[in-house]
């Protein structure tokens, strides 16, 4: 069955750094797209980042520059680093995975949804402190 878990969340000051982890398993990664989504206290959850299978990678421009988002297929695990964070960064941060993954038309556009990603983790929490 696959299966998707993240961690490497935490507490840290503006300015600062986190790499969020998602490790995988229960399915080839040749065969799915992945992304990051994150929701804030209130707030929908967004998609921020996105790869494919193919290793193509789209950010929002909301994080493009700070946020990068990578493969590492050996360790089947996905990664989020994210630097210079900002309180507005605070949020549960979710990865999530799709044989279909963000559609050509939404690439196009910079759209990362959540309908188009099946495969959910639980989630972990970066919590950013000025």
């Amino acid at each position: 069955q696959a299966q998707l878990v993240e961690s490497g969340g935490g507490s840290v000051q503006v300015g600062g750094s986190l790499r969020l982890s998602c490790g995988f398993s229960g399915y080839s990664l040749a065969d799915y797209a992945m992304a990051w989504f994150r929701q804030a206290p209130g707030k929908e959850r967004e998609g921020v980042a996105a790869i494919t299978n193919g290793g193509s990678t789209l950010y929002v421009d909301s994080v493009k520059g700070r946020f990068t988002i990578s493969l590492d297929n050996a360790k089947k695990t996905l990664y989020l680093l994210i630097n210079n964070l900002k309180p507005e960064d605070t949020a549960m941060y979710y990865c999530a995975a799709d044989s279909e993954g963000v559609s050509p038309g939404d690439w196009a556009l910079k759209l990362i949804k959540e309908k188009d990603f099946r495969l959910w983790g639980q989630g972990t929490q970066v919590t950013v402190s000025s």
